[in-house]
């Protein structure tokens, strides 16, 4: 279990996030060839991005999740790299992503500095105590200058920072990255000014730094805390590392930094109760469901992280929505679309279950059903839309599509109690965009998006009996979930705090754990 490493890349849209990913994968040698995500044009695109929308706009609109490893003093580590889409229209899926992680790589531009999305991400890793590396990309390019970029990640974030490189220059002045561990610099080559490879000491290159970069680089290393792994691994305190994603600087420290940092599996919350790597059965929960990964072959995968035990190919775990055993018998390894069937996986571990709708978000896996992982939400929708077909035949294909993509957590849907049109919620524009898409592209729906009378939807708990009640005074604003739970579907925020008071014996909640 301790070589395992799990963890995430959390960022603002545009840091620069999948292209580390990309040249992650080639350091750890899963890749041979990095596909730029600017090249939309050519056949080279990021291999973290294989939807057919990610290729079209270069950007992530789902969580991958990748696998490689890499020897490190003669042990094997394993790493597991969840890549999640940036777009604050994607939070949902990026939030659940995040619960099956055991750290994270937070990525900032170094001249935007800290971004509205990425400072949502780092909240949601500071409730689960997620420790965080920061990288600051693009310092090939013109940025803010090395104190202010430091002061702040610590003022903004209320973080302990502790660098370890530092730019030499920026934009046209760059010369290198300096590496504090080894005092040696990352040199610039070539016409592209890549890291190839070559380094050279820190101390035959101080006389070319001028006298003020000199300064700030000694006062980088003296003026900040020295790393403590264990305020770092509980979640005080982040390494901060600068480099170029793109051209190679700064990719191998931060391999090294989570193969020597980073926590192994960490204990999972189910209930009051923590459940250990050491457990002694094979446990899991599934936060991400995909369908038609592989469109060829219509199917559908349920993604468990694995919480304790060691899994083998064939077991029979049972999932807690379902509630009798089923058979794993070919587990899947991913790397993007590539995939190749897991014999073993041990705690850390994401795998990837094919099935056929039995396994949905926040479902518990466990040999003997006794055990039940807490904290999977869905969040109540901002955007409310009613679905109209264009060939109204093709009913039972839509409402089959609804159910997959809701089970992944792309949209929800509601089934409002009167009128036969659907309803679909979603966090953001974006994933409308998505759902247009993917229902052409991989259920060959053709359909339209109208208006919704409502705004905003809440969960309704309560005594029986004041169900009841509110359902015969308010049918015409309710609807059932895929989990047939009743929701409330509420013209405005203002239409739900009225009703809050008017039914103080009821919950309307804007959250639902699953």
């Amino acid at each position: 279990m301790s070589n395992r490493r799990t963890f995430a890349i959390i960022s603002h849209p545009d840091a620069g996030k999948t292209t580390l990913t990309e040249k992650l994968l080639l350091q750890g040698g899963a890749i041979h060839l990095a596909g730029e995500v600017k090249a939309r044009g050519q056949a080279r695109r990021a291999r973290s991005d294989w939807m057919k929308i990610e290729q079209q706009r270069g950007i992530s609109v789902t969580s991958s999740v990748m696998t490689f490893e890499k020897e490190y003093d003669g042990e094997t580590i394993t790493f597991n790299l969840l890549d999640t889409p940036g777009h604050e229209d994607f939070s949902e899926d990026t939030y659940r992503t995040l619960t099956a992680v055991d750290s994270a790589i937070m990525v900032i531009d170094a001249a935007k500095g800290i971004e509205p999305q990425t400072r949502k991400l780092f909240e949601v890793c500071r409730l689960r105590s997620v420790p965080i590396i920061t990288f600051v990309n693009k310092v090939d390019r013109e940025g803010r200058p090395l104190f202010e970029i430091l002061d702040e990640v610590a003022d903004a974030l209320a973080l302990d920072v502790s660098p370890q490189s530092a730019p030499l220059g920026m934009g046209g002045l760059f010369k290198g990255v300096l590496d504090f561990a080894s005092d040696t610099v990352a040199k610039p080559e070539g016409d592209s000014k890549e890291y190839l490879g070559t380094r050279e000491p820190f101390d035959g290159l101080v006389d070319e730094l001028d006298e003020e970069r000199a300064e700030e680089i000694e006062l980088t290393r003296i003026g900040y805390p020295e790393f403590d792994l264990e305020a770092y691994r509980n979640g005080d305190l982040t390494p901060v590392f600068f480099g170029s994603a793109l051209k190679n600087f700064g990719v191998e420290e931060l391999i090294d930094a989570i193969a020597r940092w980073a926590p192994p599996p960490r204990p999972q919350p189910a209930g009051d109760a923590q459940i250990s790597p050491e457990y002694g059965e094979v446990t899991g929960f599934i936060f991400k469901v995909q369908a038609n990964m592989d469109p060829n072959h219509r199917d559908r995968i349920a993604f468990m992280r694995q919480v304790s035990g060691t899994f083998k190919r064939g077991m029979k775990l049972t999932p807690s929505g379902l509630g009798k055993p089923i058979a794993i018998h070919s587990p899947i390894l991913f790397f993007a679309q590539d995939r190749e069937i897991a014999d073993t996986a041990e705690a850390g571990d994401i795998i990837g279950i094919p099935n056929h709708g039995t396994l949905r978000v926040g479902d518990t896996l466990s040999e003997k059903n006794q055990v039940r992982f807490t904290g999977l939400p869905n969040f109540a929708p901002e955007i409310l839309r009613r679905v109209q077909l264009k060939d109204p035949t093709k009913t039972k294909q839509l409402r089959k599509a609804l159910d997959d993509l809701s089970e992944e957590g792309v949209i929800q849907v509601f089934y409002p109690e009167i009128g036969g049109q659907w309803i679909v919620g979603v966090v953001g524009q974006l994933q409308l965009d998505v759902l247009i898409s993917r229902l052409s592209a991989e259920y060959k729906v053709e359909a339209m998006l109208e208006d919704s009378p409502f705004a905003t939807a809440r969960w309704l708990k309560g005594e029986q009996a004041a169900l009841d009640e509110f359902e015969n005074f308010n049918r015409a604003h309710l609807a059932k979930d895929r989990d047939g739970d009743l929701v409330f579907l509420a013209k405005s925020p203002w239409d739900v705090g009225y009703q809050e008071e008017k039914n103080p014996e009821l919950k309307f909640s804007a959250t639902k754990e699953r």
